[in-house]
C-alpha cells in the first residue's frame, strides 16, 4: 500500500507552508548566510564514499632505454584502463545495489519467514503476489508523475511503497490505490490459469490467496487501499469500514487487522473533529554538520543553551518538492530540509547538539513540527471521476468474490492437495 498524504497546490506563507518528511543524514559544513551557494541538505546515508584525490602527476619507475623512452608504459596504460573499467562497473553495481538491495533483502527475509510455516514454493509465490500488487501502485504513481520508493517487505505484515511526493487530490490518490489490487488480481488470475492447466495444489492455493489479499485490501478503511479509494467517492463510505472491520477480524483472526481497525477508528474520529485544513501532528528531523565558532565559549555548546528556536522559511518548489530552510546565526550556518509530506509548519528548533570534536565539527539535529496540511479542495472530485472510480472499485470486488467462490466450489483451497 502506498503511503498517503496531502499536498497543496502552489505555495503558502512562510509559517503556513506545507512541509514534512524525515531524513537523518550528515551534510557538508555550514555555509555563511551571505554565500551564493545553496544551503546544505541532508544527503543519502547510503551513498558510496568518494575516494580522495591526490594532486601531482604520477611518476613512472620503469627504466629508460637508449632512446630515452620508458619501458612498460603500454602495460601500465592497459592495466590502468582495465582497472578504471572495473571500478566504473563496480561503482554502477554498488549504486544499483544501494537502490534495490534493501527491497531485495527484505523480500528474501520475508520469503524465509513464510517458508518456516509453508512450503518454499508457496512462500515464494505468495511474496511474488504481494510484490506484483505493490508494483501496481508504483506503475500508476509513475504515470501520474509521482516518484515512489521500491517496495519494502515486512514479514507477516505485508509490504508498502513510500510516496516521495503526495497526490494533488483524492482522485489521484484513488487511482494509485486501485493500481495495486488490479495488477494483483491479474497475477492471481495467472496463478489460477496455471493451476487449471497443471492441476497443481500450490497454484490453486496461490490463486485463492491472491484473490483474497486483494479483496482484503479493498475494505474501505485507511490505510488500506479501499479507504483511499472510498475517499474519492464519499468519505461517509468509511462508516462501512467501521462495520465491516469486526467481521474481517472474526474471519481472519488477525491481530494486525485489529490494530488497523483501532487506528482507523481513531484517525477517522480525529479527522472529522479537526479544524478545516489541519491534520494530525507531524514531526520532521534532519542531522547536519557545522563548524564551531572559536569565539563562542564552551558552555554555548553544552547544556540546554543550544536548544533554541530557529528562523525559517518554508516553501514549495516548482517540481512539487517542499523545503524548510533555517538559519543559526551564531554559527553562521544555514541548512535546508527537503520533505515529502505537506504540513503547516509551527516551529523549527535545534533539538540536539554534539561536539565540537577534535576538528571543531558540530553535529546538530534540527526538528520541524507542524500539522499535516489538507487543502480545502482535496476531496472535491468531479462527478465523472466518482462514477469511474466507483465502477472500478465495485466491479473488482465482485470479480474477486466470484473467483474465490469458484475456487472454493472446486475444492482447491487445500495447499496440500
Amino acid at each position: 500500500m502506498p503511503n498517503d498524504g496531502r499536498e497543496p497546490d502552489g505555495t503558502h506563507d512562510e509559517e503556513k507552508k506545507p512541509a514534512g518528511g524525515r531524513t537523518e543524514a550528515l551534510t557538508d559544513p555550514g555555509i555563511s548566510p551571505g554565500a551564493d551557494l545553496p544551503p546544505p541538505r541532508p544527503i543519502d546515508p547510503n551513498a558510496p564514499p568518494v575516494p580522495p584525490s591526490h594532486g601531482g602527476e604520477a611518476q613512472s619507475s620503469a627504466p629508460e632505454d637508449e632512446g630515452g623512452k620508458r619501458k612498460g608504459n603500454g602495460g601500465s596504460w592497459a592495466f590502468g584502463a582495465v582497472l578504471a573499467f572495473l571500478l566504473g562497473k563496480g561503482k554502477a553495481a554498488l549504486l544499483l545495489f544501494l537502490k534495490f538491495g534493501k527491497p531485495l533483502i527484505s523480500m528474501a527475509i520475508t520469503v524465509g519467514a513464510y517458508a518456516i510455516l509453508y512450503p518454499w514454493s508457496f512462500a515464494i509465490g505468495f511474496v511474488a503476489l504481494i510484490f506484483v500488487h505493490e508494483m501496481g501502485h508504483v506503475w500508476v504513481a509513475k504515470r501520474k508523475g509521482l516518484p515512489v520508493s521500491a517496495p519494502m517487505f515486512i514479514p507477516f505484515l505485508g509490504a508498502g511503497v513510500m510516496m516521495k511526493r503526495n497526490p494533488k487530490d483524492a482522485a489521484t490518490e484513488a487511482d494509485i490505490a486501485l493500481g495495486g489490487p488490479y495488477l494483483g488480481a491479474a497475477a492471481a488470475f495467472v496463478c489460477y490459469a496455471i493451476g487449471v492447466y497443471t492441476d497443481s495444489g500450490v497454484w490453486h492455493m496461490l490463486a485463492y490467496v491472491g484473490f483474497f489479499i486483494n479483496l482484503l485490501n479493498l475494505v474501505p478503511m485507511r490505510p488500506l487501499d479501499g479507504g483511499k479509494i472510498a475517499s474519492a467517492m464519499n468519505r461517509w463510505i468509511w462508516l462501512a469500514g467501521v462495520v465491516i472491520g469486526p467481521f474481517v477480524i472474526w474471519y481472519t483472526h488477525s491481530v494486525i487487522f485489529v490494530l488497523i481497525w483501532v487506528w482507523f477508528l481513531f484517525s477517522t474520529y480525529r479527522q472529522f473533529k479537526a479544524k478545516k485544513g489541519e491534520g494530525p501532528i507531524h514531526i520532521a528531523e534532519g542531522v547536519y554538520q557545522a563548524k564551531a565558532d572559536p569565539a563562542l565559549p564552551d558552555w554555548y555548546y553544552r547544556g540546554s543553551s543550544h536548544l533554541r528556536e530557529l528562523p525559517y522559511t518554508a516553501y514549495c518548489k516548482l517540481d512539487g518538492q517542499h523545503v524548510v530552510e533555517f538559519e543559526w546565526e551564531a554559527l553562521s550556518f544555514r541548512g535546508e530540509l527537503p520533505i515529502d509530506q505537506a504540513i503547516l509548519v509551527r516551529r523549527v528548533y535545534a533539538h540536539q547538539l554534539e561536539g565540537p570534536d577534535s576538528e571543531q565539527n558540530l553535529t546538530l539535529k534540527v526538528r520541524v513540527e507542524g500539522n499535516v496540511y489538507e487543502p480545502d479542495n482535496y476531496y472535491e472530485v468531479k462527478s465523472r471521476d466518482r462514477w469511474r472510480i466507483g465502477s472500478l472499485y465495485v466491479g473488482l470486488i465482485m470479480i474477486l468474490v466470484y473467483m474465490m467462490w469458484v475456487i472454493q466450489e472446486a475444492g482447491w483451497t487445500n495447499p496440500a492437495q
